[in-house]
């Protein structure tokens, strides 16, 4: 099974490449206009839903190769999704820049940039491409690197939705003074899914923050679960991925009322 180790490495590999684009996407990020807040798309008195575009999985393998990334987009949204989450990394998701950008183009909720953020480059590539956010990952960053990519982001006017697995990475994430936290169900080094263990990780995120559930969720019932334990939001892939039609469980998710935490 690939490891995150492999995947960081592919990814690191990539980023020489990306430097002789930069000046085209200051360009295109000037020329973009402001996205619309990703944060304040999950707050409301329903279960917020972060619904994904996503072809493969190292975990779950084939998903729906398929898939139309703007299609599927604009399906989410006119069921009732509050943001998109698009998965770019190609290798070990069938996913790029491309989708994020003709996603953006079509819908009019938040597009959220979901890879493995290293480098400011990939913040700029983002926000050229019409991402209202980027994921960043506790477990693949130092904290020092966390805090920069935070700094940078909310320069160029992205939001972040900052990835933790345990209290040790949720500590690290509020004390880089990250305002979404994910928690993810799945441990990124063995894959293996832990839902009890990351719902309660959820309600040690403070109120004031926003929390979002990820992974680990297949039916309306699972995601009322977690909003139960407290998230805000979900982040929904595979169960929304792999059916031709997700518009009844995209419906059936946000119909959740939001509990306190």
């Amino acid at each position: 099974m690939t490891t995150l180790d492999e995947i960081l490495a592919t990814t690191r590999a990539g980023l020489p490449a990306l430097r002789a684009h930069r000046r085209a996407w200051e360009r295109q990020a000037a020329d973009r206009a402001a996205p619309p807040s990703f944060a304040a798309a999950l707050r409301g008195p329903t279960l917020g839903l972060v619904a994904e575009v996503k072809r493969r999985s190292p975990s779950a393998g084939a998903i729906n190769e398929a898939i139309d990334a703007p299609a599927r987009a604009a399906a989410y949204a006119a069921a009732g999704a509050s943001a998109i989450s698009v998965l770019t990394d190609g290798p070990f998701f069938g996913g790029s820049v491309d989708d994020l950008r003709a996603v953006a183009d079509r819908v009019a909720v938040p597009a959220l940039r979901k890879d493995f953020i290293l480098h400011e480059d990939q913040l700029l590539e983002a926000r050229a491409a019409g991402a209202a956010a980027a994921l960043l990952i506790v477990r693949a960053l130092p904290p020092a690197r966390l805090r920069e990519l935070l700094r940078f982001a909310a320069a160029l006017g992205l939001d972040a939705l900052v990835e933790v697995h345990d209290r040790r990475e949720l500590d690290a994430a509020l004390d880089a003074e990250a305002t979404i936290i994910g928690v993810n169900s799945r441990d990124l080094t063995t894959f293996r899914i832990d839902v009890a263990a990351a719902w309660a990780l959820l309600g040690q995120v403070p109120a004031a923050r926003l929390a979002v559930a990820e992974s680990g969720m297949e039916t309306s019932a699972d995601t009322a679960r977690a909003a139960r334990a407290g998230a805000d939001a979900v982040l929904v892939g595979t169960a929304l991925s792999r059916p031709a039609d997700p518009a009844a469980l995209v419906a059936a998710i946000v119909a959740e009322p939001r509990h306190a935490r």
